[in-house]
């Protein structure tokens, strides 16, 4: 399980913009499912972007026109016989908010509009819809989501990625016009993705005296021959002069594989992150100290992994962060990670952060 409230405060870490005065309130707020929760970022985030002014970009059209604009297509007046009726098919640009970004907003709006979140929130978004009037909707099921941001639309980015995660959650179609809830904690495929974000952003923001990012791992490889090896990128790698932590952050529906009345860890899990630490202590040397760790969020099941093994020179822990707890218990999980691992670095105070 994972307290909603805690939700909003991974998204705050994934996206620095939720941390501002404007979102702040939400932290505060007591929210009865996820959807509301996504409706109240929503609310803000459009709000803020309306204010900044909703983002425009040349849109192509193709119509039948009386008149010339832009260009001729002739093959479509031809067969459409439009010549006929004195219209010509015409292909031109538009300076326009009806933009592929502003439909997955709208569209995304008007499907929260039809779940189960609150009168006063869905008043509040109608309101916010008169501004989408030149904009059309588009079938979330059918977005292309990989979308390209640059410093002209870099405010949407937080924007599409609540629509993604609210649309996956609610578009789980029966039939055409019928839906229904996905159970977010089981089957949200983000989650996974999202929690990896969390920790990694949690310990760049929080411990600045660390390296926090997430490199590859080279093989190591006597002659060089690499051909089709896979890519070892991992999730977290901590690192503070001669230490080294790698984490792979894990979010299952069950933390352990069971076989008859037998749990052990995910021995996939388990060979991952051995086979990170190792080849990264051979790339730094015997001088710096390489460890591992596999985090996972916490579920309900009563066995929950958590032990630490020596494995040939290097120590492999397996954890669990407890999700369903106030957020200040949260913090003091992962800041002790770092006192841990690096006792002499962890010394300086964390960034602070509203409750």
């Amino acid at each position: 399980m994972i307290l909603l409230q805690n939700v909003y405060y991974m998204l705050s870490y994934a996206f620095s913009v939720l941390r501002e005065d404007g979102y702040k309130s939400i932290a505060t707020e007591e929210f009865e499912h996820i959807d509301e929760l996504y409706a109240a970022i929503l609310e803000r985030g459009i709000t803020s972007q309306i204010k900044q002014g909703l983002g425009r970009d040349y849109v192509e059209h193709h119509e039948k026109l009386s008149s010339l604009r832009g260009k001729i297509d002739i093959s479509d007046s031809l067969k459409s016989q439009s010549l006929l009726r004195h219209r010509l098919v015409c292909s031109f640009d538009e300076f326009s908010v009806d933009t592929p970004m502003n439909r997955i907003v709208k569209s995304t709006v008007e499907l929260l509009l039809r779940s189960g979140i609150s009168k006063k929130r869905k008043k509040t978004l109608r309101k916010l819809l008169m501004y989408f009037s030149e904009v059309q909707t588009v079938d979330l099921r059918r977005v292309n989501w990989r979308v390209r941001y640059d410093r002209n639309n870099q405010t949407y980015r937080m924007l599409i990625a609540i629509c993604y995660m609210a649309s996956k959650r609610l578009l789980q179609s029966r039939r055409e016009g019928s839906f229904r809830a996905m159970d977010f904690f089981q089957t949200d495929e983000d989650m996974p993705r999202l929690y990896e974000k969390f920790i990694l952003e949690y310990f760049r923001q929080e411990h600045p005296e660390l390296k926090a990012h997430a490199p590859m791992v080279e093989w190591t490889l006597d002659d060089g021959f690499s051909d089709m090896l896979p890519t070892m990128r991992t999730d977290i790698t901590l690192e503070a002069e001669d230490t080294v932590l790698i984490i792979d952050a894990k979010y299952y529906t069950n933390n352990t594989q069971q076989r008859f009345d037998s749990h052990t860890i995910h021995s996939g899990n388990l060979y991952q992150v051995f086979t990170y630490v190792k080849n990264k202590q051979v790339k730094v040397g015997s001088e710096t100290k390489v460890s591992g760790m596999l985090l996972y969020a916490k579920t309900d099941s009563d066995i929950q992994p958590d032990a630490t093994y020596s494995m040939s020179g290097n120590s492999i822990a397996v954890r669990t962060l407890d999700l369903n707890q106030p957020f200040p218990e949260i913090r003091a999980q992962l800041d002790g990670i770092a006192d841990l691992y690096f006792p002499m670095s962890s010394a300086l105070p964390p960034l602070p952060m509203s409750q």
